[in-house]
């Protein structure tokens, strides 16, 4: 009787091996926030240092996740996303650029930061420019960003506000393109964002500009991969790298 019941018991331990071991097995495997992910973001051409900044710390925080990302004008990327291309997130330096995107994103866009307009010009300010009027003056070559680039549309509203007419040489696609401009000698000034005069360090002097539009930057998710990094930039720890690189609180 006593070796019958051992027997049994041997079978029932034989019989619960391999379900014990299945279950330790089900629950090692990968889930889906394991598997390899990929977050695709178009981003205005002013955000590039502070998104490469903030894309790695979201992949530091999301595992086994890989955060890639197209830099242009702001026009440039809605066509581009209004035509389909495969982006997850779209930030833009303009509510009305982004309002042209609202039909292709997963959910509305929302303010993450907002920007101050300057002058920039060559170190040490050789041509004295002080103010928006001193751009209109003889000889003083400026560039300025295209129509329908934020940071163009926004020194034009600027130059209105303070009845202000320049004739730029050029006008850029984005607004590194500007700040490249006068960085390289080709332009005596140019009109960019804070940020932007920020980025180039010693390469350029600044100047602030009283009462020009302030920029606002929105972002939004095209599809459901993108949320998390939206969700991400909204962030307190985002917004803290956003700050660094001087941009404002939206």
């Amino acid at each position: 009787m006593r070796t019958s019941r051992t027997a049994g018991v041997a079978l029932l331990a034989a019989l619960l091996v391999p379900v014990t071991a299945c279950s330790s097995t089900s629950t090692s495997q990968p889930n889906g926030n394991d598997e390899p992910h990929k977050v695709v973001v178009f981003a205005a051409s002013s955000l590039t240092d502070a998104f490469t900044a903030i894309g790695k710390a979201y992949e530091q925080s999301h595992r086994r996740t890989t955060v890639t990302f197209s830099f242009a004008g702001s026009s440039d990327l809605v066509q581009q996303v209004r035509q389909g291309a495969p982006a997850d997130v779209i930030a833009t330096a303009s509510t009305t650029t982004m309002d042209q995107a609202s039909d292709e994103l997963a959910r509305p866009a929302e303010p993450f930061a907002r920007n101050k307009l300057v002058i920039v010009t060559a170190p040490g300010n050789p041509m004295h420019i002080e103010s928006l009027a001193d751009l209109a003056r003889s000889g003083v070559i400026v560039v300025l960003a295209a129509q329908g680039v934020p940071a163009g549309d926004y020194a034009r509203q600027a130059l209105g506000d303070a009845h202000v007419t320049v004739h730029p040489k050029s006008l850029e696609d984005n607004v590194r393109g500007v700040l490249t401009k006068v960085e390289l000698g080709e332009a005596d000034a140019g009109v960019v964002y804070a940020t932007d005069a920020l980025a180039a360090g010693k390469k350029v002097d600044s100047t602030p500009i009283p009462n020009a539009p302030i920029a606002t930057y929105p972002i939004g998710a095209v599809n459901d991969d993108g949320k998390g990094f939206v969700d991400f930039v909204l962030s307190s720890r985002a917004q803290q790298i956003l700050a660094r690189y001087g941009f404002l609180a939206p």
